[in-house]
């Protein structure tokens, strides 16, 4: 039976922790803010057995590293990029949920080659609008309050008490996700990452970078958009936007999910991300291909 290992690798000397199993087709997943490889535990546990799955904890997040350094989506798709390298992957389907698509559709836009198909999941990147809780944690000041928002103590009742809830079912998907990430936060290291992150993606007013202006590049790339249609972080907006900008994009909205419907309705994202690979065929990604649709929007 195969089965989703841990596994700890060295990257120009810092270390990334990954979870990884299966063999055929790679599926790489990245997670999203302040969160870690752990979100995708359901969904790699049902995909190993037909699929070589990767989802590591991007640098900052989760047991990976948290050195000094760049954390904006350029940075870490080449280290992604550079991931894929050392495991030996030419090629694969990429899903990125909230950060992570936008991580993701960095990875598709510098390293077209990489990315045979590309799966956004409430992505950011596609639209000002998001949360104002993030918004407010880009204010100037704002990590010198963070140790009173997020102190250790916190972290360890709220652990025995989601322990005691998720026993009798009392926990939803959605706030256990939504615990992680902010019990994740009580560490120093990972607040100054999450920072730095923070600030590369979103300033006071929203959301600061875009990849609507071109999102045409896919035309040649198999893209699925999924999102919950009560996503309080991104709304739901930005998914039938990006969509009409994307042409041959696949849109999937799930019912009754907020901003992880992979996490909140496993069992239908499967379905829909199985059912996307089966009927979709790679991107060709070859350079006159590539040059061919920047010379048509140029014209």
């Amino acid at each position: 039976m195969k089965t989703v290992v841990e596994k700890r690798l060295q990257i120009h000397g810092h270390e990334v922790t990954l979870r990884e199993g299966g063999t055929g087709p790679a599926l790489l997943f990245i997670h999203g803010m302040a969160g870690s490889s752990r979100t995708w535990r359901k969904v790699t546990a049902d995909l190993v057995s037909d699929y070589h799955v990767i989802a590591p904890d991007l640098i900052g997040h989760g047991e990976s590293a948290k050195p000094m350094g760049d954390y904006s989506l350029g940075a870490y798709a080449s280290g992604l990029r550079d991931l894929l390298g050392l495991l030996g992957v030419e090629r694969c389907t990429v899903i990125g949920q909230s950060l992570g698509g936008g991580v993701a559709m960095q990875l598709a836009y510098q390293h077209p080659e990489l990315v045979e198909r590309l799966v956004l999941v409430g992505s950011g990147g596609l639209g000002r609008e998001v949360s104002w809780m993030l918004r407010i944690l880009t204010l100037p000041g704002a990590e010198l309050l963070m140790p009173l928002i997020f102190p250790p103590i916190a972290r360890e009742i709220g652990t025995t008490l989601g322990s005691v809830l998720n026993r009798f079912g009392l926990l939803g998907a959605h706030t256990e996700e939504i615990w992680q990430a902010y019990a994740s936060l009580t560490g120093v290291g990972n607040r100054h990452a999450f920072i730095k992150t923070l600030r590369s993606v979103i300033d006071p007013g929203g959301q600061s970078v875009s990849a609507l202006d071109r999102v045409y590049l896919t035309a040649a790339l198999p893209t699925m958009l999924v999102w919950g249609d009560r996503d309080p972080i991104i709304p739901v907006e930005h998914a039938r936007r990006a969509h009409e900008l994307m042409p041959g994009s696949r849109l999937e909205i799930i019912e009754g999910a907020g901003h992880f419907p992979h996490m909140e309705n496993p069992e239908e994202f499967i379905a829909l991300l199985r059912s996307f690979l089966s009927t979709t065929k790679v991107s060709p990604s070859t350079p006159a291909a590539y040059r061919k649709l920047l010379v048509q929007k140029a014209g």
